[in-house]
């Protein structure tokens, strides 16, 4: 049996290439990849008939695979080319693009944010109105993440995969002498109170409607609840220092009528 048809036993799916695809393989290297899974170990002019690849273009598409992590290359004369096992090929680039997209995040944030924030400190208002859960949450991580101090945190609900995000940065504000209050309903699980109380100071209340936060009075958001209360419907964010005082005032008068949680 040739080379080429051992390779044409087994069909790998469309959906398969198109997802090598998003991982930044070219065609010829998807062409050149699955017969090295398929036969075992190559030399570059086997490759090259298998995969139909022109054999002036066969190193060029090898290299570039082995530098993408989906190849190894065994020395000798001539050389020959594994493939390494998909696992291992999508974790290194599962790497590789993450590291790429946080140097470019950098890179971004670096220069982009002091002229937005520079434009932004002239013009921003004094309050937002913010609606859809998505955008009230992306705005209540950022104001919990840049909290310094004091972080007062009212709420009905947390949502579990809210909780792995908020969890770290209740400790961090702790780990700065900083102090995190939050105020719960009494049906939240157990477990997430046993959580919380490792990181905060919590106490609990019957009912509440809707919630909010205030980070070092300097901000302040008030989050309105959805019918079913369990989903956040509209929010008011502002770094109005009076309105952080207020809500401060109304989170303390709430927090002092609520049952404390002991840490366990």
């Amino acid at each position: 049996m040739s080379w080429a048809e051992r390779a044409n036993n087994v069909t790998v799916s469309d959906r398969v290439k198109k997802a090598m695809q998003s991982f930044g393989l070219t065609d010829y290297e998807i062409r050149a990849y699955i017969p090295l899974i398929q036969m075992g170990p190559l030399t570059a002019s086997e490759l090259s008939n298998v995969a139909e690849i022109p054999y002036s273009k066969i190193y060029e598409v090898l290299g570039s695979l082995e530098e993408k992590g989906w190849v190894e290359v065994e020395g000798g004369r001539p050389a020959r080319y594994h493939a390494k096992s998909p696992v291992t090929a999508v974790e290194t680039m599962r790497l590789k693009l993450e590291e790429r997209l946080q140097q470019n995040g950098e890179i971004i944030i670096s220069e982009l944010m002091p002229i937005f924030e520079n434009r932004w400190a002239k013009e921003r208002p004094d309050i937002w109105i913010l609606r859809g859960e998505q955008n009230i949450l992306a705005k209540l991580r950022e104001l919990i993440s840049n909290c310094e101090r004091e972080l007062l945190l009212a709420t009905p609900i947390i949502p579990r995969e809210l909780l792995r995000e908020l969890l770290p940065l209740f400790t961090a504000i702790r780990g700065r002498n900083g102090r995190v209050q939050v105020m719960l309903t009494s049906d939240v699980d157990q477990q997430t109170l046993k959580k919380v109380a490792e990181v905060a100071e919590v106490r609990v209340r019957n009912h509440m409607f809707g919630g909010g936060a205030v980070r070092d009075l300097k901000e302040v958001m008030i989050i309105l609840a959805a019918e079913d209360g369990k989903r956040a419907s509209i929010a008011i964010w502002s770094d109005h220092t009076s309105l952080a005082k207020f809500a401060r005032n109304y989170f303390d008068y709430l927090w002092n009528d609520a049952s404390v949680v002991k840490k366990v």
